[in-house]
């Protein structure tokens, strides 16, 4: 009669190989969430300074005559009677953006920010949203982004 022999388990073998897969599949997947999370920060530095557009043409509006001169006192800090209004730029600033912008002018208003992935995004009293034009950025007596 022949003896039949059955292993029990695996060989170390089997198991370096299963472990190797397992950690090259790991590797791919944590390259690719963290590039989401990097392009979810600066879609919410985006919306913020979006957030910030709005709001300096509502403060534009309320105000008589109609300024944008005092809305931007410290990078999207609180306007004159407006407290509170400081959170647009602190989210930015905990989703890893640098905002850059000087004091707001009668009738221009801009803000830009550094971007996670690298560049910046800049927002205007002008409507424009994007990425600023090289030597434009928030500069001149206009304080546009283009």
């Amino acid at each position: 009669m022949i003896a039949k022999r059955f292993s029990k388990g695996f060989t170390i073998i089997e198991l370096l190989v299963v472990v190797a897969i397992i950690a090259v599949l790991a590797a791919i997947v944590l390259v690719n969430v963290t590039s989401y999370i990097a392009k979810g920060k600066d879609a919410a530095i985006k919306g913020n300074l979006s957030t910030i557009q709005v709001n300096s043409a509502v403060y534009y509006d309320g105000q008589s005559p109609s300024t944008y001169v005092g809305f931007i006192t410290a990078c999207g800090a609180a306007p004159t009677g407006a407290s509170g209004f400081t959170g647009p730029a602190n989210a930015i600033t905990a989703a890893g953006g640098t905002t850059s912008c000087p004091a707001s002018t009668a009738t221009a208003a801009c803000v830009r920010s550094t971007l996670n992935g690298g560049g910046s995004y800049c927002v205007d009293s002008t409507g424009f949203k994007g990425a600023p034009t090289a030597g434009t950025d928030c500069a001149g007596a206009d304080l546009t982004c283009q």
